[in-house]
């Protein structure tokens, strides 16, 4: 399906505005002598029954990113809107009741369980937290669950050290899944997982997507998973969005030169095609410190004069395809 028409014809569910989360670093005094930046002014958009896939390096802020959405931790400036209301004026029961539509599936799927709990506990606490249902409705709410990420009742009574990988990942969906959110923000659920695990997850995913019409920030640094994945990607580096396009777009022309390094280093499938590696010179520089003017333009192999100095602004190129770099701005012939 083409996701610029797609976009266009489904709701917004969640509007992102200067998102920012900076992190203090204290003295041996207890006085914030600095900050890592490690949000720095994100924007975005997702609609309902889409995937947005967030990727970047490791350390760029993707997961800092989702989890500072569901106020996981608090942002440190910016707008969070959510089907029309600001999730950060929201407070007590206001907040409880709208987290309910907003879950999250985590990076380890062993870590995220209590592994002195059963199974079905996992499942069913989300739903005591937010005091849902009697125990019996409960109790049945869990196997209904149980058997739509393809497991048997059996498995309500064991304890996560029983289950492989996959398998876990599949009870941290399901456990997502028991509030019946509409939003859920995959924070790398595959990236612990085999390959071939990695696959049946994904389908799974995209299966209880097309069921339920959930709406995914798909939160990832495989670029080959998020394009099976996504309908929509945005490329972080140091904290920024410098590239948002619609799945085939990007990948087909990729317009930033740290996308471009980023694609050239997706393996083909064919032996007989080479794809030539774009590397980039240096190391990430420091959240604590990023670079004036543009944050990419120490690695950058096109940077100009003033990429040291102005910060890009964010540009739409074509129709739901933007970036920052001065290598678009309608005057950079002149530079």
């Amino acid at each position: 399906m083409n996701s610029t028409i797609w976009t266009e014809e489904k709701k917004l569910l969640l509007r992102v505005r200067g998102l920012k989360k900076w992190f203090p670093v204290k003295s041996t005094f207890g006085r914030t002598t600095n900050y890592v930046k490690a949000i720095n002014s994100v924007s975005f958009d997702l609609y309902e029954g889409e995937t947005f896939g967030l990727v970047g390096e490791s350390g760029c802020g993707k997961s800092t990113t989702g989890r500072s959405i569901l106020r996981l931790i608090e942002p440190t400036e910016g707008e969070i809107t959510y089907k029309g209301k600001n999730l950060l004026e929201l407070k007590g029961g206001e907040l409880r009741t709208v987290r309910q539509e907003m879950q999250m599936v985590f990076q380890d799927p062993h870590s995220s369980l209590d592994p002195k709990k059963r199974i079905g506990y996992a499942i069913e606490e989300p739903m005591i937290i937010h005091r849902l249902g009697t125990k019996e409705e409960r109790t049945q709410k869990v196997f209904e669950l149980l058997h739509k990420v393809g497991f048997s009742k059996e498995y309500y009574y064991r304890y996560p050290h029983e289950l492989s990988g996959g398998q876990r990942q599949r009870v941290g969906l399901a456990r997502a899944l028991a509030l019946n959110p509409k939003l859920i923000v995959c924070d790398e659920p595959v990236s612990a997982l085999d390959v071939s695990i990695q696959s049946q997850v994904i389908n799974l995913l995209q299966e209880i997507q097309a069921e339920l019409g959930l709406s995914y920030l798909f939160v990832a640094h495989d670029l080959s998973v998020v394009r099976h994945i996504a309908d929509r990607v945005g490329v972080m580096y140091l904290g920024q969005l410098v590239e948002q396009a619609p799945t085939d777009q990007l990948f087909s022309q990729p317009l930033h030169p740290y996308t471009k390094s980023l694609l050239s280093a997706v393996p083909i499938p064919n032996p007989k095609i080479k794809r030539e590696r774009i590397l980039l010179p240096g190391d990430v520089p420091s959240p604590l410190n990023p670079p004036a003017g543009c944050i990419f333009h120490t690695r950058c192999p096109v940077a100009m004069e003033r990429c040291r100095t102005e910060v890009p602004q964010n540009k739409e190129i074509s129709m739901n395809h933007y970036v920052q770099c001065h290598l678009y701005d309608e005057n950079h012939g002149n530079d």
